[in-house]
């Protein structure tokens, strides 16, 4: 009984709205727009975690990268080695003996070539050394060959591994691993290619694309290469740390923290990044930006709940005859409640049925024309969807309860 009257009434309702198409599709607009532009909003905040999180991942969570601080002018340099070497082999060394948690570290060294043949190209990958260990550290995996060894190392041999982006600019897209590149004047093996790292996009040491970067063993890069642009550089750029399974980045990061600071004598000429703590970091700003962003963006759901109960009331006005005749022939309050509610929420219904489609719409267009990472999340989906059916019972329940509290005598004496 119940459920055939409220298929009644929604019928009643769907045929209304019906009978007023265009009015029903510009009322509807507002929902459109408005989960459209919250779907969208989500998918652009849900990209950028992604791949924010998948660079931050690529880190290492496990790991700590110690990064070298160049001085800035010549005056500075020698302030600072009146107290302190800089970054050296030999913390690493102390680091090694001291940090109870370390499981891997490599040092680096990094330079830009002069020249790299035999494909001349104006933009230049650039040029590290680093342990064998680095590859493990940063839990990469390879294309073709295999990463350089201990042994390579050892006798600085005049080998080398191409990041995918280096390879292509210098080789073109073929097999590379057996070939020689020159990188100045020395001849390097390639005895590998690092499949495709993902990269954050600034231009800071550690965080420079992987892709294009040459990578040799750290002996190599000392005892063939001339590094003639870093004469306020220190022995070393940075030196990474992987730490075991279980240990505590934050305590392990203080220890090595004092470790450096000890031996540098308190000059602050370098800065220990966390990754783990980056991504905790990283997880609450993006949360704050994203509902930044649905919150603006739900705006537009308010300002179409505002024109669907303007809409409603208009409607209320036009059918007052209805209503008279509703009532007079035993219509009680709660029928034309639901009669004028149903229709508020159809209207959201259907508006946020097609704005799901908009947002998805939405979405593709930002990500092609902005070139920026999108995902439409189920979440995304519910809580635009969810937040437009409650906004049509919302803003339909005043329109609904003025309709029911119309005096049916007046009703019938309206024109």
């Amino acid at each position: 009984m119940i459920l055939s009257r409220y298929r009644s009434d929604i019928a009643l309702a769907a045929s209304n709205l019906w009978a007023q198409k265009t009015r029903t599709l510009l009322t509807a607009l507002g929902i459109i727009f408005g989960v459209g532009a919250v779907i969208g909003m989500l998918a652009i905040g849900a990209g950028a975690r992604e791949e924010s999180m998948r660079f931050i991942e690529s880190l290492g969570v496990r790991n700590l990268l110690i990064e070298s601080r160049t001085a800035t002018s010549d005056q500075e340099l020698q302030q600072r080695r009146r107290s302190s070497p800089g970054l050296t082999e030999r913390d690493v060394r102390v680091l090694q003996a001291n940090v109870d948690d370390l499981e891997m570290i490599s040092a680096r060294r990094s330079m830009h070539p002069a020249q790299v043949v035999p494909k001349p190209t104006p933009d230049l990958p650039e040029l590290f050394g680093v342990r064998p260990a680095y590859a493990p550290i940063h839990a990469w995996k390879l294309a073709e060959g295999s990463f350089f060894t201990d042994q390579d190392d050892l006798s600085a041999a005049a080998v080398c591994v191409l990041g995918e982006k280096a390879k292509v600019a210098i080789l073109g897209y073929g097999a590379a691993a057996g070939q020689f590149v020159k990188v100045n004047d020395t001849w390097l093996k390639i005895v590998g290619v690092l499949k495709e790292q993902i990269s954050s996009g600034s231009g800071t040491a550690q965080s420079m694309d992987p892709n294009f970067v040459i990578y040799i063993p750290l002996d190599t890069f000392k005892y063939r290469f001339f590094d003639r642009g870093g004469s306020r550089k220190d022995e070393l750029d940075g030196v990474d740390i992987r730490l075991k399974l279980h240990a505590d980045s934050m305590a392990a990061a203080k220890v090595v923290n004092a470790i450096l600071s000890s031996t540098h004598h308190k000059i602050p000429d370098f800065a220990v990044t966390i990754p783990a703590e980056l991504l905790a970091e990283q997880q609450r700003s993006q949360s704050i930006f994203t509902w930044v962003m649905v919150a603006i963006a739900a705006i537009s759901l308010l300002v179409g709940g505002i024109g669907i109960m303007n809409i409603v009331l208009a409607t209320v006005l036009e059918r007052t005859r209805e209503i008279g005749i509703r009532r007079s022939i035993g219509a009680r309050r709660g029928d034309i409640i639901r009669q004028f509610l149903f229709e508020s929420v159809l209207i959201s219904i259907g508006g946020g049925v097609v704005g799901i489609g908009f947002g998805y719409l939405l979405s593709w267009i930002i990500a092609r024309a902005a070139e920026w990472s999108t995902i439409v999340t189920p979440a995304s989906i519910a809580i635009a969807f969810g937040v437009s059916v409650a906004v049509g019972i919302v803003f339909g329940i005043y329109p609904a309860r003025k309709a029911s509290r119309i005096d049916p005598i007046e009703a019938l004496r309206y024109e």
